[in-house]
């Protein structure tokens, strides 16, 4: 496919999903990275746009480095995390001198980038890119959508814990889809139960079951439930790949189910 005026770098990207939450916290950057894995090993080419201009934690979680950022004719050309280019990811992480300084930008500026990390960045040829936002609802979710529009939106999962459904977080994310004319793809609750790193037995320290009552009170799809591994919390910070390392865990299973109806409900 030729990229043209209005579509240019996201030309050949067949899917744009949002991942929004109500607040931070909630394993958002979490969620994406790993769904990301998931659809890598579904056989699907799959990009992550980090637009958390203020927590940009996916390089980290993917083992990305700092590397330098080049440029091509059609512009950025993102970084990929696998030998066979099956992970593209693009983050202000990537372009900051010191990783751990803090982003003290306005408004102005911050739209400005999004706006170049969304028509600057060549693509190429994906199946679904995956948009990691700031938490909450503001400008940068308004500047990401209208940038993002040029081409298309295919909707939005919505992240949320167990302690966060009760606080209407998620309710504001719910809100802010439906007046921005967004399609809701799904609820995920992450971090639904403990796993016990010695027994592997997952125990409800939280009440659970929130984000699939919630998903029916507002007739949204829930996605899923992925509970709360030290596992997976061990491997984001080495930067492994949880799903290749605990092919046998209950997580993995969870993660992966996640990823199967998130096609299923982009392709229907």
């Amino acid at each position: 496919m030729e990229q043209n005026g209005e579509q240019g770098n996201l030309s050949q990207v067949r899917r744009v999903v949002l991942v929004l939450s109500g607040k931070g916290g909630v394993g958002k950057s979490t969620i994406t990275t790993e769904l990301a894995l998931a659809l890598r090993h579904a056989g699907k080419k799959v990009g992550i746009l980090d637009v958390d201009l203020c927590g940009p934690s996916i390089p980290r979680m993917l083992c990305a480095g700092r590397p330098d950022v080049h440029q091509c004719d059609s512009g950025w050309v993102p970084v990929y995390t696998d030998a066979q280019q099956n992970l593209a990811l693009m983050s202000i992480g990537f372009l900051m001198e010191d990783p751990d300084e803090a982003v003290v930008w306005r408004g102005p500026k911050k739209t400005a980038l999004i706006g170049q990390f969304v028509s600057d960045v060549a693509w190429g040829e994906l199946d679904i890119l995956l948009v990691d936002t700031p938490p909450g609802t503001s400008d940068e979710h308004l500047a990401v959508l209208e940038n993002l529009r040029k081409h298309r939106v295919d909707g939005a999962i919505l992240v949320t814990t167990p302690q966060s459904v009760s606080t209407g977080d998620v309710r504001r994310e719910i809100t802010f889809c439906k007046k921005t004319d967004v399609r809701i793809l799904g609820i995920v609750e992450n971090m639904s139960g403990f796993v016990c790193p010695h027994c592997s037995e997952c125990s409800n320290i939280f009440s659970r079951g929130g984000g699939e009552e919630l998903a029916k009170l507002t007739g949204s799809v829930f996605l899923g439930a992925v509970p709360l591994d030290p596992l997976l919390s061990a491997s984001l910070e080495d930067g492994r790949d949880f799903l290749q390392a605990f092919p046998d865990s209950a997580t993995f299973s969870s993660i992966s189910a996640i990823a199967q109806t998130l096609l299923s409900r982009l392709e229907g």
